[in-house]
């Protein structure tokens, strides 16, 4: 299950942009912070072999996979650089279908109940609520009455340790993280330093929903 890869910190870092010349030690620096799932967009450069860097360095600890996956040949390139996970913009049931065929987790983006009903359908692993930013937490606890609870659900779109808070009271089992984790250039150290401001939320809201229950 793929809950088993978002335990302790249900956090995914979204690499858009990284090059293979820096993957690992910002892959070193995300697992030193609890990280376990790690995504290499396809639209970034040389992106499976970014993948297949961080799969032989740190596949038994880390889930690593790629976002943007937008076809089926992809999911083959994916699975051949060590990819595990499918993660995508949209909720293409051919590419979900793919995904499962290879035996890989899928989480697809969806912005709709009819989409996210029609990506579990097809064999979702995850829903990815995308973009958060406009959906909202109102949206996502309104769907978190009518999708399997035990489904998880991930916020992703312009979420930030301030924003993330709203969302875990109405129903994120944990969130994707795009630029306000790393951008290209961005060091290790500094991007090891937002990853643990993103630990210390979760933990944070987290414990806040257990003391208001």
């Amino acid at each position: 299950m793929i809950r088993t890869w978002l335990n302790p910190i249900p956090l995914v870092a979204i690499l858009r942009g990284i090059r293979p010349d820096e993957a690992l030690a910002v892959g070193h620096a995300l697992a030193a912070a609890e990280f376990r799932v790690i995504e290499v967009p396809m639209n970034s450069p040389e992106p499976l072999e970014s993948i297949r860097l961080l799969s032989s360095a740190l596949g038994e600890q880390c889930l690593i996979g790629a976002g943007t996956v937008l076809d089926v040949q992809q999911v083959t390139q994916i699975g051949a650089a060590g990819g595990r996970v499918i993660v995508m913009p949209h909720a293409d049931t051919n590419v979900i279908a793919a995904a499962k065929r290879a035996g890989m987790y899928c989480v697809p983006g969806v912005a709709t109940p009819t989409e996210a009903f029609a990506a579990i359908r097809a064999g979702a692993d995850a829903i990815k609520l995308f973009p958060a930013e406009q959906l909202g937490p109102s949206v996502l606890k309104a769907w978190r009455a009518v999708l399997p609870r035990d489904l998880p659900m991930l916020p992703v779109g312009g979420i930030t340790p301030e924003t993330m808070a709203p969302f875990i009271a109405a129903g994120a089992d944990g969130f994707g993280l795009g630029s306000a984790l790393y951008v290209p250039g961005r060091d290790a150290d500094d991007i090891g330093h937002r990853a643990r401001a993103f630990a210390h939320a979760w933990k944070a809201g987290t414990a806040s929903q257990g003391n208001a229950a």
